[in-house]
């Protein structure tokens, strides 16, 4: 084999081996960023179905036509009292995380352009077709949120909202896609979901994260829908 064939061979290994590694490290990056923004994003969009109903309203004795007052201050102060004991309950709070992490959907894809200026951009392709496994043991020890894989449970849609245990159902749930990073990789964009389970309740998010001094931060956040 001629020295020239040889080379070029070894050329274009190494090319393809240099592709390899730094789509690699390309996941890598993103994975660590989305780590350090996880727990703030969670914080900012979870849903807790033991205090997402609003205060009881009075409601009208038909006999008298008349409020029925006594019911109704019963009522209200059995509800503060429920919202404050889950208010001061120290118990880390029990969250389900989707844990595949998929592209921004084409509605989020439509709202971002309305919404953000995109031009800084530099759109990853590869990002629409694969996904990967979000995995969330870095924050097993949180203080304030006890994560677990929905994977654990029942569907979300079979949970009882009326359920207040904080034991037997995650409270909520949170989903996160893909990050789509400007091109000097100090802003990024993601869609997220955050759910009270049951099928009765959700909310979508597309948020912008910024690096500011060295660290990962939710910029802004734009609800894209409501159920």
């Amino acid at each position: 084999m001629k020295l020239s064939k040889v080379i070029s061979i070894v050329f274009i290994l190494l090319s393809l081996f240099g592709c390899k590694k730094e789509k690699i490290d390309e996941l890598q990056f993103e994975k660590d960023v989305l780590n350090n923004v996880f727990v703030e994003i969670v914080d900012s969009i979870y849903m807790d179905r033991r205090v997402i109903l609003p205060p009881p309203t009075p409601r009208i004795d038909f006999k008298t036509n008349k409020e029925d007052t006594i019911s109704f201050h019963k009522e209200l102060k059995e509800y503060w009292r429920n919202r404050d004991s889950i208010k001061n309950d120290k118990t880390r709070i029990l969250i389900g995380v989707y844990d595949d992490v998929k592209k921004i959907s084409p509605q989020e894809t439509e709202m971002i352009v309305k919404k953000i200026n995109v031009s800084g951009y530099s759109y990853d392709i590869s990002k629409e077709t694969e996904e990967y496994k979000f995995v969330f043991k870095v924050f097993e020890n949180n203080k304030k949120f006890n994560f677990q894989n929905t994977s654990k449970y029942p569907h979300e849609k079979k949970w009882d909202l009326n359920d207040k245990s904080n034991l037997l159902f995650p409270v909520g749930t949170i989903s996160v896609s893909r990050i789509q990073f400007n091109k000097t990789k100090t802003f990024g964009i993601l869609a997220a979901g955050a759910s009270c389970g049951g099928g009765k309740c959700g909310r979508g998010f597309v948020i912008i994260i910024e690096k500011k001094s060295g660290k990962w931060k939710i910029a802004k956040i734009i609800q894209t829908w409501l159920s």
